[in-house]
């Protein structure tokens, strides 16, 4: 694991910017597989796995928190605060909860994107642009 550091905000984050940047390449990976993987045709919204996932009745959705669960484990250990891992956590309540409703969960599921908003928010909170190495300590 690479050594943390505290960014001039007070912020932790990692000296070795090339493993955070492949850390946060395998979660928006993650992410998109999630949220966004395909197209629908016609109307053009994209869903991932988690609304697939999800129409299968009670399995799809307890199946869907283990990638979320991931994600928020990872930005523990990358050094994401208590309030955004809070954040993060409510989302995850947020899709877990609307997304077991029959038919409007599933619907909730295509524009919520709990994963997508879960990694847009660790990139913001450890000062991460995407592209970019993360800001670190001297």
């Amino acid at each position: 694991m690479a050594d943390t550091a505290y960014n001039d905000t007070g912020r932790r984050t990692h000296r070795d910017s090339k493993s955070a940047a492949a850390e946060f390449d395998r979660l928006e990976w993650l992410a998109r597989n999630m949220d966004a993987a395909f197209r629908l045709p016609i109307i053009g919204t994209r869903i991932g796995w988690d609304g697939v996932l999800g129409l299968i009745p009670g399995v799809g959705d307890v199946a869907t928190l283990g990638p979320g669960l991931y994600i928020l484990y990872r930005a523990h250990k990358l050094g994401a605060s208590r309030a955004t891992l809070s954040r993060m956590a409510a989302n995850m309540g947020v899709d877990f909860v609307v997304g077991s409703i029959p038919l409007l969960g599933d619907l909730f599921d295509m524009g919520f994107k709990s994963n997508l908003r879960n990694v847009r928010l660790l990139r913001q909170h450890l000062d991460f642009p995407q592209g970019h190495a993360p800001k670190t300590a001297a």
